[in-house]
């Protein structure tokens, strides 16, 4: 892959539920190993854009290429889908590991199934990055006796056992105690300096100031205010996102 060419391009997206336009012509550029937060209330179209990113939505009109795969198209062909999921990782909110399966076979079942590999490949990766996220001695263990935390780093393991070249996190934390944040965050920020590209949907404005390159701030489906992190959240041009900003501040402190 050319490193030149940005990760992800997306120019003037929209996306539509029936009567409902949840994005309104979003365009920018995202570049290899650049960290992105896409901040934003409720209902701005975040979350949405970032199931786009992974074609776990269906963009209605504009243009969406990530790491060259051509998105735009009315139909993308199954080994371009296939493709697609080898080299994207998604972390969702709610962890979304298999109940029945231990933390080792949540991590191994994809690399088999989708990469080929053996059992023994697999465990061995699986055993790697587990390692990584902290959590070398819970390869037995099932999510069920886990914390939130630590359901969260195995989630974030799993997607990382495919080799992803590029990662979406879906407020990862947003569904976490407050006291488990942090062990999450700092996993999150050790990707970062390994120069992982990182799409993060966030409300840790204070991670996104310090580990992200570019803040992208939706309000209503469009791109309202877009720039550096320090720049965006020290100085932010609009009333709006100084409102979300405040409002923020106030839950933080209450």
């Amino acid at each position: 892959m050319n490193n030149t060419i940005p990760a992800i391009i997306f120019d003037n997206i929209e996306k539509n539920f029936g009567s409902l336009k949840v994005l309104k012509g979003i365009t920018g550029e995202i570049n290899r190993g650049e960290v992105v937060a896409v901040i934003g209330s409720s209902g701005c179209g975040k979350s949405t854009l970032l199931r786009c990113f992974n074609r776990l939505e269906t963009i209605d009109n504009g243009r969406l290429i990530i790491n060259g795969i051509n998105l735009s198209r009315p139909t993308v062909n199954y080994n371009q889908l296939r493709q697609l999921r080898t080299q994207v990782g998604m972390v969702f909110q709610q962890f979304n590991l298999f109940p029945h399966l231990s933390v080792l076979e949540n991590m191994t079942l994809a690399p088999r199934k989708v990469l080929g590999k053996t059992p023994k490949e697999s465990a061995q990766l699986a055993r790697l990055y587990l390692e990584k996220v902290g959590l070398h001695d819970k390869a037995s263990a099932y999510p069920e006796q886990l914390s939130g935390g630590q359901k969260q780093r195995v989630a974030i393991a799993r997607s990382l056992c495919m080799n992803p070249q590029i990662m979406l996190f879906d407020e990862p934390t947003s569904a976490l105690d407050p006291e488990l944040v942090g062990e999450v965050l700092q996993v999150m920020q050790q990707l970062a300096a390994e120069g992982m590209t990182m799409v993060i949907v966030t409300h840790e404005m204070q991670f996104a100031k310090e580990v992200a390159h570019q803040v992208i701030f939706l309000d209503k489906g469009i791109v309202a205010e877009k720039g550096s992190a320090y720049e965006v959240l020290t100085n932010p041009q609009s009333d709006r996102l100084r409102i979300f900003l405040s409002r923020l501040q106030v839950i933080r402190n209450s």
